[in-house]
């Protein structure tokens, strides 16, 4: 029996190859009709036999492109129209619905044996199809089409535009596709000469990086700058040239035999670094690479080639594992203009490395973790922006602002809410700029028309000002209220729950900082039930870059100035001038804030400890704290718990540790287990009150793996259903999303 059917799928279904997929699948089943590109999706009309018809309908799901996603696919009978073949109808506008954009997706196996074997794209640098290639990096608005891209400006040679219009072939509709003959080329400069020949370019930049030089190489979404990871002096020179003492760099592998010979590597994580979105994965040490890469921490940042250009660059190297670092200054985000390359990297490179294609939305590499056999993305970015999160409320027209540091934004569009890709610190002004001129496209290319803002509490957080200056209906939310919001979002949660929240900063509700925090809330209340103990915090943002100073704080607090006669390593090379200077601070209330920081905690143990007193990176007290950790002991220190929660006993005996020559790893995993207990045993006290039995956990101090994996370990062994963060980070970079979520409820409330 003959019938017709209309298919609208939404989804991840543009720019992946989906319509020459669809159009396959319909030749398969002897279907006639069309498939169409829309703002809101694919449309689909198909005719043939009502059996053919529910076959091809169910093959969709299971055999789409690798890089698509399928949200959703709606079917009904339409009339028939009698067509005689099966075609791709030319995109078309539809209103102010979207439908979802790809992320940039890493070369395919097939496009990888074409740089071999296709007579025009032999060694093609910029080689693609349509299941892989740039996306999102090089989209201006939308449908995804090749004249709203940055390649518009190049002419497709008659190749390449059979291929394009060839509905059989792997380049049809590919919008970035290009050959040897028509498509963008590299530069090369150097402080002596210039080259565009691509074999040359390549002899030369394995020449420079084995020599122990420097290149600055423009990628897919910024530049990126390279050396030998194995060799410290170009190490060194590449830290003093980027004004960044110690914070670890990622490396680029040849393949991943190369990075299972430096890294611990599991399955997943093998899986993660193969992927199509190929992420930044942090694996555990195995070989030492020069020194100044990890600076001496527990695990390497690894990614695997994804451009065409790596895989050529590898083949004449010697050297089989480069860093691979954005190409910017200090904290400044990823260039991406050709002209401020020359400008700021030329003179710190030995060679500048670009193209003539333009870059439109800066893209850093994403950086993922595996904790507890899964894999968390600690940076979203490139291979998942802008792919949304899909929530089971309205969201349309709302703006969330996001935090201060590692900040991004979030959109809400419909039911799905878009975050953007990794932005920064926005009290840079350079980041600041990105940070208003990605918010202007995401609402061009996502047909966004604000009529609602949230942002955090704190008033002086450039964000928030941001947010407060557009205009429209406003929410302002507390900064751990939205962190459990996050993940209650990602998690699809809308109930009362337990939520636990331990970060480094967030501005609470009686003016001062929290970030060790236990709640009872859902996206419109919270009640914040206990509480690390509040602690001076001696100089406010300065005693981050120097954690001695909570260290001290800590135990002036606690033990007084007694705390000076006990000999303790940690202020051996601190002055007794500056020591007085900040106790008398502290005594007379002078800029130090108080806070229930989880993470001004870790800083103060590893300062006591001696481990870190003076940071050289964000974070990075806590971090060498964890990276400490040798072995795992059961052991942990006493601590009072109540509505306030103290460590002055923990603080106490890590003393007496200290004094009894105890190994600094087993006082570091310790403090690690006092910190697990303390939250499990808060959470049985608020379950045995509530009846409450799902914990949500987030905040930045949940990066650190040791705390997660057992924390989640042991709240689940106690009964607890226990929710945290993978999709999202849950550092500040999750953050827009609980605002979100939070907002989207309070507006549906207010308006019924």
């Amino acid at each position: 029996m003959l019938s017709a059917k209309k298919i609208q799928i939404s989804g991840l279904v543009q720019g992946v190859g989906f319509r020459p997929f669809i159009y396959k699948q319909a030749l398969k089943y002897s279907l006639n009709g069309w498939v169409e590109n829309r703002n809101d999706g694919v449309l689909i009309q198909v005719e043939g036999s009502a059996e053919n018809i529910e076959d091809f309908i169910k093959t969709i799901p299971t055999s789409a492109p690798t890089a698509s996603y399928i949200k959703d696919i709606k079917t009904n009978n339409t009339e028939r129209l009698n067509f005689t073949s099966f075609f791709i109808k030319k995109s078309e506008n539809i209103s102010n619905k979207i439908t979802e954009i790809s992320p940039d997706i890493a070369i395919c196996t097939d496009c990888l044996k074409d740089l071999k074997e296709q007579k025009h794209r032999i060694n093609y640098p910029f080689i693609n199809c349509t299941n892989c290639g740039p996306r999102f990096s090089i989209i201006q608005d939308l449908p995804y089409d090749r004249a709203k891209t940055t390649m518009q400006k190049f002419k497709m040679c008659p190749i390449c535009e059979k291929e394009y219009k060839d509905i059989l072939d792997r380049r049809f509709h590919a919008q970035p596709v290009a050959c040897n003959n028509c498509g963008p080329i590299y530069k090369l400069e150097t402080k002596n000469f210039t080259s565009e020949n691509l074999e040359e370019i390549i002899d030369i930049c394995a020449e420079l990086i084995d020599s122990g030089k420097i290149i600055s190489i423009k990628g897919v979404g910024g530049f990126f700058m390279s050396c030998d990871a194995l060799n410290q002096e170009a190490v060194s020179n590449l830290r003093k040239a980027k004004a960044r003492d110690l914070k670890p760099f990622a490396v680029m592998c040849a393949d991943i035999e190369t990075a299972q010979e430096y890294a611990e590597i599991s399955e997943d994580e093998k899986i993660s670094l193969n992927s199509w979105r190929r992420p930044i994965v942090l694996l555990k040490t195995k070989k030492e690479l020069a020194k100044s890469v990890c600076s001496n921490m527990d695990r390497t940042g690894i990614i695997l080639p994804y451009m065409p250009f790596h895989y050529l660059l590898f083949e004449k190297l010697k050297s089989k594992i480069i860093v691979l670092t954005s190409g910017n200054i200090s904290d400044n985000p990823i260039i991406i203009d050709d002209t401020e390359a020359k400008k700021f990297l030329f003179p710190i490179s030995d060679a500048l490395l670009s193209y003539n294609r333009d870059i439109f939305n800066r893209v850093d590499d994403s950086v993922e973790i595996n904790i507890n056999k899964k894999l968390r993305v600690i940076r979203r970015s490139r291979g998942y922006v802008p792919n949304p999160i899909f929530l089971n409320f309205n969201c349309e027209g709302i703006f969330a602002a996001g935090a201060e540091l590692v900040n991004t934004f979030c959109i809400g569009k419909q039911k799905q809410a878009v975050m953007s890709q990794h932005i920064g610190d926005i009290k840079n002004f350079k980041t600041y700029e990105f940070y208003e001129e990605s918010v202007k496209r995401f609402k061009q290319m996502f047909r966004l028309n604000i009529d609602f803002a949230v942002y955090d509490l704190h008033p002086e957080y450039f964000s928030t000002k941001f947010a407060k200056e557009l205009g429209v209906q406003e929410l302002a939310v507390q900064h751990h209220h939205a962190h459990i919001a996050s993940c209650m979002a990602e998690h699809g949660l809308d109930e009362k729950l337990i939520g636990v929240a331990m970060d480094g900063t967030g501005l609470g509700t009686d003016n001062k900082i929290w970030g060790g925090e236990f709640f009872i809330c859902d996206y419109n209340n919270f009640e914040r039930i206990s509480h690390f103990d509040y602690i001076p915090i001696p100089g406010g943002d300065k005693a981050t870059e120097e954690p001695w100073r909570t260290g001290l704080s800590y135990l002036y607090k606690y033990f007084g100035k007694d705390i000076l006669n006990q000999d303790l390593d940690f202020l051996k090379n601190i002055s007794e001038e500056k020591i007085n200077i900040i106790i008398s601070a502290i005594d007379n209330k002078l800029n130090c804030p108080e806070s229930s920081s989880a993470g001004r905690l870790f800083d103060a143990v590893s300062a006591i400890t001696n481990i870190c007193t003076i940071s050289g990176f964000h974070a990075e007290a806590p971090m060498r704290l964890e990276a400490s950790i040798k072995s795992e002991i059961s052991e942990k220190y006493d601590v009072e718990i109540g509505k306030i929660i103290s460590f002055k006993k923990t603080l106490l005996q890590i003393i007496e540790d200290l004094k009894n020559k105890t190994s600094i790893s087993e006082i570091s995993v310790k403090f690690h287990n006092t910190v697990i207990f303390t939250i499990l045993e808060t959470a049985n006290q608020i379950r045995n009150k509530t009846g409450l039995n799902k914990i949500v956990l987030s905040g930045g101090s949940f990066q650190n793996a040791y705390l997660l994996k057992n924390l989640e370990n042991i709240l689940a062994n106690n009964k607890f259903i226990v929710y945290s963060h993978s999709k999202l980070p849950t550092n500040d970079g999750g953050i827009a999303l609980g605002q979100l979520a939070i907002a989207a409820k309070f507006r549906n409330k207010t308006t019924k």
